[in-house]
């Protein structure tokens, strides 16, 4: 390869992580995609603190039939995080670990938080959501602040038995661990802290209670205090760190995805009434918006062993970024991939909730939440359209594409 195509690639590498490449990353993905394995980029890991902790140096892997592999590959593709582990925040459960660890507390989170158990809290998050959107008036609202950051923070804190008082603190420990939020190291260190004692305090306060002999109480705190697995139950430290993961992960995540499907709505009107008259169209509307639209990025990993991939060799000790939204955007994968098309045959291809034993724990909360706001928006909003104020992208981390602010017009 020559100097100056060298060169070109470098500085495209570079242009991923800068505000712009965040707030647009997909033509990047189209000129990097065919020749990925690419190594230089640079970025931070979420939970760390920039400014505190260094970036990683990373192989960029965005073709679909690489980043399904490395991911479904997690003895290669270690998910322990060094950086993460020295740094101050607290680490992620499942997020982070790998086996035996992950499927020991897997065993134990899929008792308590299993498919059955999420089924029952759907009434509640319908009506919860239905409730938010029948009381938005007529008129303009900033839907970042006003909604979609505030229905992620009221379930995963009714999820976990906490006061639904205590959701506006979710928003905002989120932001600072998933590096959205543009914060000093202090403030976001400050954060972290507080998120972790916080729930080091909820979770010690539930436990005294039940081994005082009081009724367990309501919420994952209390199930996953009293959960055993083959006569061994989690620590205090590791329930902790549930709570943690479910509000970092669930809230962050969600807080996106529900807004790029607002912007979908809002932008695509005619799409919006096909979902007003065939409620069935609903869940291919969200898949597809997490094909095309994100949130999710990129995730890193870390080589346990040389590796060959795509003809480059990756050595022992490797970080390597795993592109989710390009590998959605793989035109071998899925033909006209900038077009969105919610009939598209293959959507349970796309990437962005993860694979293999890492894939999302909490996709079946998270799309629950995503169809009752979708069905009450088209439902009580059919002129739903953009406001005066044009979307402002997030730009703070290529870990998630979205909108720091997203200004709609709601009209019945």
């Amino acid at each position: 390869m020559s100097e100056s195509a060298t060169s070109d690639i470098d500085q495209l590498v570079a242009a991923l992580p800068t505000p712009a490449g965040v707030a647009n990353p997909y033509p990047l993905y189209a000129q990097l995609r065919p020749i990925t394995p690419v190594f230089g980029y640079q970025d931070y890991p979420p939970g760390t603190i920039p400014g505190q902790d260094a970036p990683v140096t990373a192989w960029a892997l965005m073709k679909h039939a690489e980043v399904d592999a490395a991911a479904r590959d997690h003895e290669t593709f270690s998910s322990r995080d060094p950086l993460q582990e020295a740094s101050s925040a607290p680490s992620l459960m499942l997020v982070n670990h790998d086996n035996p660890q992950h499927d020991r507390l897997r065993r134990f989170v899929h008792v308590a938080f299993s498919f059955r158990t999420v089924q029952q809290h759907e009434p509640w998050i319908a009506q919860c959501i239905g409730q938010m959107v029948a009381d938005i008036g007529a008129g303009e609202m900033e839907v970042v602040a006003g909604l979609t950051s505030v229905v992620p923070a009221k379930v995963m804190m009714h999820l976990l038995g906490q006061p639904d008082a205590d959701a506006d603190k979710c928003r905002d420990w989120a932001t600072a661990f998933m590096l959205s939020a543009d914060l000093t190291p202090q403030e976001r260190e400050a954060s972290n802290q507080s998120m972790a004692m916080y729930f080091m305090e909820q979770v010690g306060a539930v436990d005294v209670q039940i081994k005082a002999g009081a009724p367990i109480p309501e919420g994952l705190i209390g199930t996953l205090l009293t959960t055993e697995v083959d006569g061994e139950n989690l620590s205090l430290e590791e329930v902790v760190l549930f709570c943690v993961t479910l509000v970092v992960a669930g809230a962050e995540t969600t807080t996106y995805l529900l807004t790029n499907l607002l912007h979908n709505l809002a932008t695509r009107p005619e799409l919006a009434a096909q979902l007003r008259a065939d409620k069935a169209l609903v869940l291919p509307f969200i898949n597809e918006t997490l094909r095309h639209s994100g949130p999710p990025q990129r995730l890193f990993r870390v080589a346990s062993r040389d590796v060959q991939v795509g003809g480059k060799k990756i050595k022992q000790g490797d970080w390597v970024a795993l592109f989710f939204a390009a590998a959605n955007h793989d035109a071998e994968v899925f033909p006209n991939p900038e077009t969105f098309d919610i009939t598209r045959k293959n959507l349970r291809q796309q990437l962005s909730m993860g694979v293999g034993i890492h894939h999302c724990l909490g996709i079946a909360v998270a799309k629950m939440e995503a169809a009752a706001l979708v069905e009450a928006v088209v439902d009580n909003f059919p002129g739903l359209s953009l406001g005066e104020t044009p979307p402002v992208p997030q730009t703070a981390s290529l870990l998630t594409h979205s909108f720091a602010e997203l200004t709609l017009r709601f009209k019945s």
